[in-house]
């Protein structure tokens, strides 16, 4: 018998996160390992009336593709997901993993060559999502591969997920809509604002979000969420950063990076492992080394760091900076293929606007969520 938390992130996802209405167009992408909660939403977007196509992925296809494909298969994009793109109206994801690593013996070059084919896609669904076109929204369902690398039994990580989503709650709509309402507080004493500057033992950065906005983030694109973020102006970030939580992509690993900005962009890095895919990444195109996401979390619910940025992101005492792709919808006009969240520990920091103290030590100043 499925968990019923299945079924009830399931009718979340339909009906908030992505708000189906009657007649749109959604895509359901997802893995035969989490097919207990594609059927739930698939029953849950038929129920509300949508047109509804699912894609299934094998688990080994990936990286079977990624080993053995020519230049020329690893350029081609698929017309049927380039229709989903530039012509549906909505599309679910739902992550689900045999294998965390299947990807780590993969040459960074052809990885970078893929992530290169995939801007011109990349491009157009940001931008009509920023517009309010195309409504996407990403998941997981647990697994025994993220169990382990998470450092949990099955069912300690499926309590965490669900947890994390709030889903114990009787109405866990109630719930996100209440930390937009908390998020929106520090939105709105962040507006009109024009310098960020961010110091501590990891961070020496400073920043521009003049004309820039920030956006909640409350279960809406990502499930589940808790954070804050912009794009800043692409041609003020300077400074140093390091990311003493390892970033990961495409399944491979890179530990300790430190990235130094000027006007803007990368103009070195390093890592104590994963350097050479770190740099392959950052010269996937022009945009890449552009800082194209401050984003801030605000989930002091999910308790530690579990090699999954769909959480890892969110956690309360933490900012990630991502290179790469802006979003338009806050003003961001940066463009490229990538765009790659990284995770920095604010825990001995502080983060000044315009002067004033807007964050210290892993919390928000005292009096900004009264």
């Amino acid at each position: 018998m499925p968990d019923p938390r299945v079924s009830k992130l399931a009718e979340v996802m339909i009906n908030y996160s992505l708000d189906i209405q009657p007649g749109e167009t959604l895509a359901i992408t997802s893995s035969p390992l989490a097919s207990d909660l594609t059927l739930a939403a698939y029953k849950e977007a038929v129920i509300a009336g949508a047109h509804v196509q699912l894609y299934t992925q094998l688990p080994g296809a990936n990286e079977i593709f990624m080993a053995n494909a020519n230049d020329e298969q690893l350029d081609y994009i698929s017309p049927v997901m380039r229709m989903v793109i530039e012509e549906f109206d909505a599309m679910l994801q739902i992550g689900a993993v045999s294998n965390t690593r299947s990807l780590a013996g993969i040459d960074p070059e052809r990885m970078g060559r893929r992530q290169q084919a995939q801007t011109e896609l990349s491009k157009i669904m940001m931008q009509r999502m920023g517009s309010g076109e195309f409504k996407w929204s990403y998941t997981i369902f647990p697994t025994n591969a993220s169990a382990q690398e998470a450092d949990m039994s099955l069912s300690d990580y499926e309590e965490f997920v669900y947890s994390a989503g709030l889903l114990h709650l009787d109405d866990p709509v109630a719930a996100w809509k209440a930390e937009a309402e908390r998020q929106q507080k520090l939105i709105s004493w962040l507006d009109g604002k024009e310098q960020v500057t961010l110091k501590g033992n990891n961070i020496d950065m400073q920043m521009s979000i003049k004309g820039r906005s920030f956006k909640e983030a409350a279960g809406k694109y990502n499930f589940p969420d808790g954070e804050i973020y912009t794009s800043p102006v692409e041609d003020s970030v300077n400074g140093w950063v390091r990311f003493g939580y390892p970033a990961i992509y495409a399944a491979q690993e890179v530990v300790d990076i430190e990235l130094w900005f000027e006007d803007g962009k990368v103009v070195k890095e390093q890592a104590q492992k994963g350097e050479k895919l770190l740099k392959t990444l950052l010269d996937t195109d022009e945009g890449a080394r552009v800082l194209g996401e401050l984003g801030i979390g605000t989930n002091y619910g999910i308790p530690r760091f579990t090699k999954n940025i769909l959480f890892d992101e969110k956690l309360g005492g933490t900012i990630h900076l991502a290179v790469g792709a802006g979003f338009p919808e806050v003003g961001g006009v940066n463009e490229s293929g990538l765009h790659w969240d990284m995770l920095c520990d604010m825990a001995e920091s502080e983060i000044l606007v315009d002067g004033e103290l807007f964050y210290k030590d892993g919390k928000f100043a005292e009096g900004l969520l009264d």
